[in-house]
């Protein structure tokens, strides 16, 4: 598999070489694709830890990052100032017997000692295996059992019980430290007679071709994999993607508060980014501080996944609705919102008027809206889920654009990606730097890309399953227009096949449903069956506003999962939906669950994303009751 990767990696090379200097359609041998070239190559030196020595050297006493500190402020830390407390963590590592190629977990919610961890791992040569904060026992066990790590630190002691509790299942487990107990402060005293050179010797060692990291998909179905992420693999993602969207990390004015989980690719792939290049980087260990640290740490942009700017756009919707006057003050606001940015992709522009009504609700809404990601956003990147086009223009009508992208952990994230100088709403974007797309007879997305992973970890078959005549199978269905803009349509294995034949995507229906203030999650079921229908949770922290606009009394999920005036409300939410798609796609029964999805209860992973085989085995009996009569016209 290696050596399939290293071809892998010089046919983009050679593709890149060819008179093919711009992205666009190629044919060779009779396989066309879309091909976007390679603007860098690694060197077997340029790793993880040499992009910190590089920062170093480029940037040595400008600000990298902005810490918080236990007290509510922030401290500014310079690239050298974090650079000497890696090798100082680096060198307790060493210090407590770890050697190179061994694996080394965290486990707790995004923070300064994640990252500062991680880079300590790195440049000890250890391979980092990240765990969710939100892991189960079992999950934890298979972890601790496929990777084998040799230590593992985590955030709380409730963690640290949690995997001491199946310490067995890791044969080379020698420590579990937490960090409520000074787990960097041990790390460091464990270092205190390792010289510094040790750690340059350790970091010189490592080669593009080593493993980094070992991340473990947060899976909907079945034990994780371990995707085997190289070095090289981050490096190429990184330096091309440096050079194809430079508005990211690129200045000295970007900032960066990352607050999604340290373990999901995206977040890993933003940091690394970040610190390479010439900006500030910031954590907010705190979802419910959220708001505030936005506030104060003033990001130039944010990274979000859709549900985010749904909870936004939902928790507007809903506000506005207490009166007459700023209900019908928002609803026009939107139609100019959504008006306004799609005439920004004619020729023409949005005329004279348009942008006057626009200021206008500058003014009124839209800056209240802008004001909750802080003074200075300029973008939002979003993936992991499709966004909405509606959702999509109406961000970008009011002044705050969304950078869809697309990827898996096994491509170190982004695949393709949109950017300020070519953003087209409803898509992924294109290809990003060193990637090659095309579609295959199944219709299912395929790529080529030296950032494409190594292998799973001790899993030859799934890694075999996975690619095709040297294609990544990525296992989305999408299409790729004459631009080379990609607009993912489902996931295969999501595809639900009726009874009548008719192909069903349940996300056509699902994503536009999540936008109605009261429904929180929506999986659509119908495998087999004569007609599709759907089980919907509702949103909590939505439904106290929504029923005392509505005049109604204050009442639980439970409760309101029964109420004619909310089921009605829910009816009229699917109608709107049905009238987008043909009658045999339309859902004809629905089913408001009185449970929420969460990751606690295993019904959603760790990015958010449903698990619909479990979904489907935790209310089979709702399920069969949709269907008990199944003469449905």
């Amino acid at each position: 598999m290696a050596d399939e990767k290293r071809n892998n990696r010089d046919e983009i090379s050679t593709h890149a070489q060819n008179p093919m200097d711009k992205p666009g359609w190629v044919e060779i041998d009779g396989e066309r694709f879309w091909h976007c070239p390679r603007l860098f190559t690694a060197e077997q030196h340029q790793t993880l830890p040499w992009t910190l020595a590089d920062r170093v050297r480029r940037l040595p006493n400008a600000k990298l990052l902005d810490r918080k500190t236990e007290l509510g402020g922030w401290r500014s830390m310079t690239a050298v100032e974090f650079n000497e407390d890696v090798h100082s963590v680096a060198r307790g590592l060493i210090g407590m017997g770890l050697q190179p190629g061994d694996r080394f977990s965290i486990m707790g919610h995004t923070s300064y000692d994640w990252m500062l961890l991680e880079y300590a791992g790195f440049c000890a040569g250890l391979v980092v295996v990240p765990i969710y904060e939100t892991d189960s026992a079992e999950q934890i066990a298979w972890i601790l059992e496929d990777a084998d790590p040799a230590l593992v630190v985590c955030e709380t002691n409730a963690m640290r019980e949690l995997v001491s509790s199946k310490r067995d299942c890791g044969r080379s487990l020698k420590h579990v430290l937490c960090l409520e107990d000074s787990a960097v402060v041990r790390i460091k005293k464990a270092g205190m007679d390792v010289p510094d050179f040790q750690v340059d010797e350790r970091s010189r060692a490592v080669t593009i071709d080593d493993v980094a990291t070992i991340i473990y998909t947060s899976g909907t179905a079945g034990k994780p994999k371990g995707v085997e992420l190289t070095h090289g693999n981050w490096i190429e993602l990184l330096a091309n993607g440096m050079r194809w969207m430079p508005e990211v990390a690129g200045y000295p004015s970007s900032r960066l508060l990352v607050f999604l989980p340290l373990a999901h690719v995206l977040a890993q792939y933003l940091q690394f980014l970040q610190l390479w290049g010439a900006g500030t980087l910031g954590h907010a260990p705190n979802i419910r501080n959220l708001i505030t640290d936005l506030q104060e740490f003033a990001p130039s942009y944010a990274m979000v996944v859709p549900r985010v700017l749904e909870k936004i756009y939902n928790t507007a919707q809903v506000q506005a609705r207490a009166h007459r006057i700023s209900r019908i003050l928002f609803s026009r606001s939107v139609k100019v919102a959504e008006a306004y940015s799609r005439a920004l992709d004619t020729p023409e522009g949005p005329n004279r008027r348009l942008r006057a009504k626009r200021l206008v609700y500058c003014q009124l809404v839209y800056r209240r809206i802008l004001s909750l990601f802080g003074p200075n956003l300029k973008f939002v990147i979003c993936g992991g889920a499709p966004l909405s086009e509606e959702l999509g223009h109406f961000f970008r009508g009011i002044g705050m654009p969304v950078l869809e992208g697309y990827g898996l952990t096994e491509t170190c994230a982004p695949l393709c990606f949109n950017n300020l100088r070519t953003n087209r709403i409803g898509t992924v974007g294109p290809a990003v730097a060193a990637t090659d797309l095309k579609i295959s007879s199944t219709g299912e997305l395929l790529a080529k890309s030296p950032a494409i992973f190594h292998r799973y970890h001790n899993n030859p078959e799934q890694t075999e399953a996975a690619f095709e005549n040297g294609w990544f199978k990525t296992g989305d269905l999408a299409t790729i227009d004459q631009d080379g803009f990609v607009r993912i349509t489902g996931r295969a294995k999501d595809i639900i096949v009726t009874a009548g034949g008719k192909n069903v995507a349940p996300s056509v229906l699902e994503d536009p449903l999540r936008q109605y203030a009261l429904i929180n999650e929506v999986v659509v079921v119908g495998e087999g069956m004569p007609f599709v229908s759907a089980l919907i949770t509702l949103d909590a922290d939505m439904l106290p506003t929504w029923l005392k606009n509505h005049g109604m009394p204050t009442m639980d999920p439970l409760t309101a999962s029964k109420n004619p005036q909310v089921l009605q409300a829910i009816s009229r939410a699917v109608e709107r939906v049905n009238a987008r798609v043909s009658r045999a796609e339309s859902i004809r029964k629905f089913k408001v669950l009185p449970t929420a999805f969460t990751v606690e209860n295993g019904l959603l992973t760790p990015s958010m994303k449903v698990k619909r085989k479990q979904v489907a085995e935790a209310f089979a009996a709702e399920i069969e009751e949709l269907y008990a009569d199944k003469l449905v016209k």
